[in-house]
């Protein structure tokens, strides 16, 4: 029995683990010749961290991000708006993490190299594939030449390639690139002094011009901060590829930003003193009714990939991949185990992503934006605590992050 995993990010990696801890054989094929770290910051709920802890994970969590305390909403004029405790502060068994997102993926291949030796196979993109009664055939191809690799066999075949999935190209051809919504980004690391707790995911302005900051680790100093510049663009805007390494200039964004001076962060500095900006836009794919085809299922970005809102594109990812090798593990690498997890998985993403299109639990902004545009002296006069607090707990329980359930629920696999 062999499992074949397309992609080695965060989905592939963490399956690789998974897969590797109930015992099924594996093999991962990476596009990328060299695997290296790329992307800035990112979240990991408690419910995604469990799954890494329970993987033994917990001490490379720690040496790569840090352990988030609180999350704060602020106006465009750094007026809090609303504030909660995150993780462990929060009541959950598990803590949540503010992560550079190369830096996982660098210590999930380490782990996997460590305890699996030799598993991926690099520089081999996934091109195509045959299956039959008996098993599934991956042609393969090198991305920089267009070289034929020739092809693997396996049991059963995971498409973990991202939200660019080939492999997602070739069972719906008519989907076409990814959906961008209006608003681009632009994201940077910045060394900041800290604010709020020290360990504070800030989230400031508005649907159309929102600052998004998070530290990410701690130099002695003062918070290694990464941020999140949004802004709605133009109609006849045409926004350029995506692209990790693509820089972005602070010119292109800040005059909107330029008066954003408060007194716990100076929002035009952080911009103008990053070490480096990047620019995307912000994109998802529409909800699928379908992610499993016989022996090839769809997981992480390349099933349900979302607007980077209310931090759950990676834990999802992770859920996914924890789910997929419970079903692996009990059922067998055949096509029933693939839709036992798409069963358990597709339709409750898919209104994490729904949710997010709707701007999820930062809709907040918006609402206070709109009653109070000039800034306001009291917020439960613009919007009471009760209706703030709604909009909190409504987007946990859509993410599966309600604080009792969760820390109720069995694990996926198990050892926690």
């Amino acid at each position: 029995m062999t499992v074949l995993i397309a992609g080695g990010g965060i989905a592939g990696l963490t399956l690789g683990l998974s897969l590797h801890q109930v015992g099924v054989p594996f093999r991962i094929l990476e596009a990328v010749q060299d695997l290296r770290p790329l992307g800035v910051g990112i979240n990991l709920q408690p419910h995604a961290t469990r799954e890494l802890m329970d993987l033994g994970l917990e001490d490379a969590l720690d040496r790569i991000g840090l352990r988030t305390e609180e999350v704060a909403y602020y106006s465009q004029h750094g007026q809090l708006i609303w504030n909660e405790w995150r993780g462990e502060k929060a009541g959950y068994r598990w803590p949540q993490f503010s992560l550079n997102r190369g830096g996982l993926q660098m210590a999930l291949y380490s782990a996997l190299r460590h305890r699996c030796g030799d598993v991926v196979q690099t520089g081999a993109t996934v091109t195509g594939f045959e299956q039959d009664i008996g098993g599934i055939t991956a042609n393969l191809s090198d991305r920089k030449t267009g070289r034929d690799l020739g092809s693997v066999q396996g049991d059963v075949l995971i498409a973990c390639d991202g939200i660019n999935s080939s492999l997602r190209a070739l069972l719906y051809p008519d989907e076409g690139a990814a959906q961008w919504g209006g608003t681009m980004m632009w994201r940077g690391i910045t060394r900041a002094p800290r604010f709020g707790t020290g360990r504070t995911v800030a989230m400031c302005g508005r649907k159309d011009a929102k600052f998004v900051c998070y530290p990410i680790g701690d130099d002695g100093e003062g918070s290694i901060l990464n941020w999140i510049a949004d802004l709605a663009m133009p109609d006849d805007y045409v926004w350029r590829q995506q692209d990790w390494n693509r820089a972005g200039a602070p010119d292109d964004f800040i005059d909107t930003f330029s008066n954003w001076q408060f007194d716990w962060l100076d929002i035009p500095h952080v911009i103008r003193t990053a070490e480096q900006i990047y620019e995307y836009p912000m994109v998802d794919r529409d909800p699928l009714d379908q992610w499993t085809f016989g022996r090839l299922t769809l997981m992480g970005d390349a099933a349900h990939a979302m607007y980077p809102i209310g931090s759950n594109g990676a834990s999802q990812a992770i859920l996914d991949a924890r789910h997929l090798a419970r079903c692996l593990a009990d059922i067998g690498t055949v096509p029933d185990a693939l839709q036992a997890y798409e069963d358990a998985r597709r339709d409750a993403v898919n209104k994490v992503v729904l949710a997010n299109r709707g701007d999820g639990p930062d809709k907040i902004l918006d609402i206070v934006a709109d009653r109070a545009p000039n800034g306001f002296s009291d917020i439960d006069v613009v919007m009471p605590r009760v209706e703030r607090q709604a909009f909190a707990d409504g987007y946990k329980a859509v993410a599966g992050m309600d604080i009792a359930a969760l820390n109720a629920s069995p694990p996926i696999i198990g050892g926690n």
